[in-house]
């Protein structure tokens, strides 16, 4: 006699509590040679499952994974956690810069964007002399 469902649902919960999707995108944002980089760790995703938008000096990250949750080659799940559909997005200002030089490149589960560092205007105060 197999156990109904609900036993094994409570039963493997109690092994490892849901991992929560905000925390997968960890980042270091550092300066080099004039431009900001950012190292994110995107585990589980391919580069076709990211997308990149850049809107008012906002540059968004977005992953985001659907998988077939048909059953696989004839195989009668009682639970999957493996499977997913799993979006993770981060957001960063990153100023007034243009779309063009932004670059990014991604191996190994690490997307690495490269940002120029925005210059910072100088004022051109001038001080006018009022006259008698």
């Amino acid at each position: 006699m197999l156990p109904s469902r609900i036993f094994f649902d409570n039963f493997f919960d109690d092994f490892e509590p849901p991992k929560k999707l905000d925390k997968m995108m960890k980042c270091d944002i550092y300066e080099k040679e004039g431009k900001y980089i950012l190292e994110m760790d995107v585990p589980g995703f391919k580069k076709e499952d990211i997308n990149m938008e850049f809107e008012d000096g906002y540059l968004k990250v977005i992953a985001e994974k659907k998988e077939d949750v048909e059953e696989k080659e004839g195989k009668k799940y009682l639970r999957r956690e493996r499977h997913s559909v799993a979006r993770c997005e981060r957001q960063f200002y990153v100023g007034n810069v243009s779309e063009n030089d932004i670059k990014a490149n991604f191996k190994d589960g690490l997307l690495t964007i490269s940002v120029p560092k925005e210059e910072m205007k100088k004022e051109n105060k001038k001080v006018i002399q009022i006259e008698d």
